[in-house]
């Protein structure tokens, strides 16, 4: 397969497709992403696919994506589309777009990195092989469960269900970006049909910063998207860090950020010593990752069976967040009492990242998998 190989990215989520372009151009690739920059995030794409309120925007996307920009969604080596719902569109809506990537192109693949219903279904089986998730916590509903039974039920209606399988069985093969996600896959798709890809940074926009090795006050980073405090745990994780900083009074303060555009919240993490990203993940995701790879300590996912997944054996500077609100203020807690270690881990942050997460070290990954599955068809 020629290295210029072209590609399109559809969809995206934080960043993660448009640093996979970075990646993916770097090897000589040509790579157009679509998308709605990630709603309010305004992430770069090279088209814009944001939707205007109501039915009559949902109409009007719709007819875009069937006419004026149809002859800009054909004539690709490989389609990656984020997750089925790659727009926001109606089941039956994307199920026509869909196939018309399948007609228009050569292969198309699911970058697995959000929601879908097989992975939801995976979580709400006794059999789950996580111990925990934002749904379901040992085997049992957890409160963002119990305050969102309706969204629960909306992801299972019969039209939604459909047509992701109509997506799993029409695929040419997935990519996972965490373990977790990685995990559902390989219960609906056979070991040739599924990789691990991991999130992509361009470490070219993160000069790590030259920590202190004595701090006198911590720098506790939060930030949040204010729609899904219940999914990352953002009120347990403020909890946690206000009961620290009382019973500590000068020994850390804390910085809260909500709903800012992605270039801006980039710029605003650099600041922090530690950055708490959520609690019922076993990996860490974007902004742990970008965070790290300014060599920032970060509080998120970080279980040995994530590390044993990726290869990780010596270098494991996560800090694991706890479910339980006590065991994570005790958490947060040993962090702000111990300042002397945060300079070192965040040099092994910055460490981890570049070896795992670089950008065109992802995309290298991405690129195998696609090929070898072009390559047998």
């Amino acid at each position: 397969m020629s290295p210029q190989i072209k590609i399109l990215l559809l969809g995206d989520y934080s960043n993660c497709q448009h640093s996979l372009a970075t990646g993916l151009r770097s090897l000589g690739c040509e790579v157009t992403l679509v998308s709605d920059g990630s709603t309010w995030q305004n992430c770069r794409r090279d088209i814009d696919i944001s939707r205007r309120p109501g039915r009559l925007g949902g109409l009007e996307l719709y007819l875009r994506l069937s006419t004026t920009l149809r002859s800009r969604l054909r004539g690709y080596d490989i389609v990656s589309i984020n997750d089925p719902n790659f727009a926001s569109l109606r089941p039956r809506r994307l199920r026509t777009i869909f196939d018309r990537l399948r007609s228009d192109n050569g292969s198309v693949f699911l970058n697995a990195m959000s929601y879908d219903v097989p992975f939801l279904d995976m979580l709400a089986d006794p059999a789950c092989p996580l111990a925990y998730s934002e749904w379901f916590t040992a085997g049992r509903p957890t409160r963002l469960f119990r305050a969102n039974e309706d969204e629960w039920r909306q992801w299972h209606s019969k039209e939604m269900t459909d047509y992701h399988r109509h997506v799993y069985d029409r695929i040419d093969g997935a990519v996972s970006v965490l373990y977790e996600y990685h995990c559902a896959l390989q219960r609906m798709l056979p070991p040739d049909k599924i990789a691990y890809g991991g999130i992509p940074v361009d470490l070219r926009q993160f000069a790590p910063v030259d920590l202190p090795e004595q701090i006198g006050c911590v720098r506790l980073f939060l930030g949040r998207d204010r729609s899904r405090m219940l999914v990352k745990g953002s009120d347990y994780l403020e909890q946690a860090a206000r009961a620290v900083i009382d019973r500590h009074p000068g020994r850390a303060e804390l910085v809260i950020v909500e709903n800012r555009p992605f270039d801006e919240f980039v710029t605003m993490l650099r600041g922090a010593h530690i950055v708490l990203d959520q609690i019922y993940s076993y990996t860490p995701a974007t902004t742990a990752l970008m965070a790290m790879a300014y060599g920032l300590n970060v509080v998120s996912g970080g279980e040995d069976d994530y590390y044993d997944f990726i290869g990780e054996h010596d270098n494991r500077p996560i800090i694991n967040a706890p479910t339980d609100l006590d065991a994570l203020t005790d958490t947060i807690e040993r962090i702000v009492l111990d300042p002397g270690a945060i300079a070192q881990r965040g040099r092994q942050s910055r460490l981890f990242v570049e070896r795992h997460n670089d950008c065109t070290t992802v995309a290298r990954r991405y690129l195998d998998f696609w090929t070898s599955r072009i390559n047998r068809t």
